[in-house]
């Protein structure tokens, strides 16, 4: 067996390639400005992993980390953080003193209106001149029974502006009272929604628009208005007053539909121009002037016993798709929340008597075009009261050439009911001779 000598050629190779290597290290090592600027940038890293971590952890809701901003203040980076974790550029409207559950009120001689910072929609709305079968104020908005939100992508996030704070600005413009809520991720730079209200109208005009949002907004992501409704009972009746709870909407120009009044419905319209959630007596509706592109229509028979289900009728649902131009949005509408009245409808020329309820085929023509422009006429002049029993007893005259041949008939039947009855037991089963007889 032959004996291994150690090869000193091998050890003096690793020992120049080891020198090598120390030497390019050596030539390689970062200088001081180096170290320090990969100092920094790890602990930036590492300050923004713990807030993240922090946020995920707690598992903090976009109003917890708000309360948390305005507890502490502006300044406050760890809160602030947490608030730009979750909504980016839009957390600077957390910073601001309107980050609150306050509300504003825009009424007239006939609307009161309560708007809420957080959403920036409509959260009460009470009709000052009505009242329900037991004298208490109609309110068609109220304690939670509807919402209004944006969805939206901005930033890689998918936020709804029903969870975020808006900043509430009310002015005049001539005698109307307007009130703009903005929603800002700078003080240039908003989403707004603009309430204008007339004197003595129901009917109030609404934009929604986006200012500075370019490069924060994601338009090649859907974004989607979505107004939801449960519809409170007003009348004694709850199964009359449900039968005639519609949700009707007019589509691709001029086209007009209803939901089924009864159980669960839904459908999808292309370019709908408005909608009435319609709650027998009283609805609520939106108008476009910019037609929708498509609408997804819900509504639910709420009403699944009626000696238990006594507060709600239905529960309607619009989910309306939105499209931008040039990177914004800029959408003109009206609102509306007043009686199911034919004289108001009419006045705004936009087809909304076609929610009405007028009945089918020719009882609906006489409804239209004679008992309602009657009535109209008479309650110009007349209490409501008056002008329905003069009404009647005018129908009543109309009617009675018609009454009275009926009423000629029944009494001829009456005499001859006696010769009749004795044809019958004459001839019995024989209805050959039972109809001569009795022609």
């Amino acid at each position: 067996m032959e004996e291994k000598k150690f090869d000193v050629n091998s050890l003096i190779g690793f020992v120049l390639i080891g020198a090598i290597l120390v030497w390019m290290l050596y030539l390689n090592k970062p200088t001081e400005e180096e170290i320090q600027a990969e100092k920094v940038k790890t602990e930036a890293a590492a300050k923004e992993n713990l807030a993240a971590e922090q946020v995920e952890s707690k598992e903090v809701t976009i109003e917890e980390a708000t309360q948390e901003l305005s507890v502490a203040n502006t300044g406050d980076s760890l809160a602030l953080d947490k608030l730009k974790n979750i909504l980016g550029s839009f957390a600077y409207s957390g910073t601001l003193p309107s980050a609150t559950n306050a509300t504003t009120i825009l009424e007239n001689e006939v609307l009161a209106l309560k708007v809420s910072n957080k959403g920036g929609y409509i959260i009460e709305a009470r009709l000052k001149e009505h009242s329900t079968y037991d004298s208490i104020p109609v309110y068609l908005i109220k304690e939670g029974n509807a919402s209004f939100n944006l969805m939206f992508s901005a930033e890689n996030r998918l936020l709804n502006s029903e969870d975020l704070f808006f900043e509430p600005s009310l002015s005049k413009n001539g005698d109307n009272s307007v009130l703009t809520m903005r929603l800002k991720t700078s003080e240039n730079a908003f989403i707004e929604y603009r309430y204008e209200l007339l004197p003595d109208e129901y009917m109030l005009d609404f934009s929604l628009r986006t200012q500075g949002l370019e490069g924060v907004l994601n338009t090649s992501q859907p974004i989607h208005l979505d107004w939801n409704i449960k519809g409170y009972r007003h009348a004694k009746s709850i199964t009359y007053e449900n039968r005639y709870s519609r949700l009707t909407y007019e589509y691709e120009d001029g086209k007009h539909s209803k939901l089924s009044p009864a159980g669960e419905d839904d459908e999808i319209e292309k370019n709908v121009t408005w909608m009435n959630f319609r709650q027998h007596f009283f609805s609520s509706m939106l108008l476009t002037d910019t037609p929708f592109k498509e609408v997804k229509f819900t509504s639910v028979d709420l009403v699944k016993d009626e000696t238990i289900d006594t507060v709600f009728t239905k529960q309607y649902g619009a989910r309306m798709l939105l499209e931008p131009k040039g990177g914004s949005l800029a959408y003109d509408m009206n609102m509306y929340y007043g009686p199911t009245d034919y004289q108001i409808f009419k006045k705004y020329d936009r087809n909304l008597d076609e929610a009405m309820p007028l009945g089918w085929g020719i009882f609906g023509m006489i409804n239209k075009y004679v008992i309602i422009p009657l009535f109209g006429f008479l309650s110009s002049f007349l209490p409501a009261g008056i002008a329905i029993i003069c009404l009647t007893i005018l129908l009543k005259l109309i009617l009675s050439p018609v009454q009275y041949k009926q009423y000629l008939s029944q009494a001829k039947l009456k005499v001859l009911k006696p010769e009749l009855d004795a044809i019958k037991e004459k001839h019995g089963d024989n209805k050959m001779k039972l109809q001569q007889e009795t022609m």
